[in-house]
């Protein structure tokens, strides 16, 4: 095995790295002061009391203003992000199943309460994409099998 020969000066390689380096700090900045994570704005904490007010109405657990204002800030997160494009529905209805896996998943009568989180999460965060949303919940067999 032989070794190649090297054919840069030390000088060029210094200058290599130097450059890679001062890009690397200057993408850095650049990400920390775009980097857009939830912000505690007023609009985020009034739609977290919304949700948080429409969750215990219907007798559900709540979480605490400040996990509803991390996940779903004044968005809606990811349950807004396209809710009625091919794949969100389709992991949804993954979801609604037996829990076996491969050739044993089958689809189940799932509890009537079951997307009710979604729905008003949707209805708070991404009122316009709600009807499409509420006409896939009506056409899925669901049923009070959880008591």
């Amino acid at each position: 095995m032989s070794t190649p020969v090297e054919t840069q000066s030390g000088r060029e390689r210094k200058t290599i790295y130097i450059v890679v380096a001062v890009v690397l700090v200057i993408l850095l900045i650049i990400g920390l002061f775009t980097y857009s994570s939830s912000k505690y704005t007023r609009e985020a904490e009034q739609k977290a009391d919304q949700l948080i007010s429409e969750l215990e109405a219907k007798g559900a657990r709540t979480p605490t203003r400040d996990q509803v204002v991390h996940v779903l800030g004044t968005h809606g997160g990811a349950t807004c992000s396209n809710p009625n494009d091919a794949l969100s529905k389709g992991i949804l209805l993954s979801l609604l199943s037996n829990g076996a896996a491969g050739p044993g998943m089958r689809p189940v009568i799932a509890d009537s309460r079951v997307v009710q989180g979604q729905l008003l999460i949707i209805e708070i965060y991404c009122p316009e994409e709600l009807q499409e949303f509420q006409e896939f919940v009506n056409d899925l067999k669901t049923d009070d099998v959880a008591g």
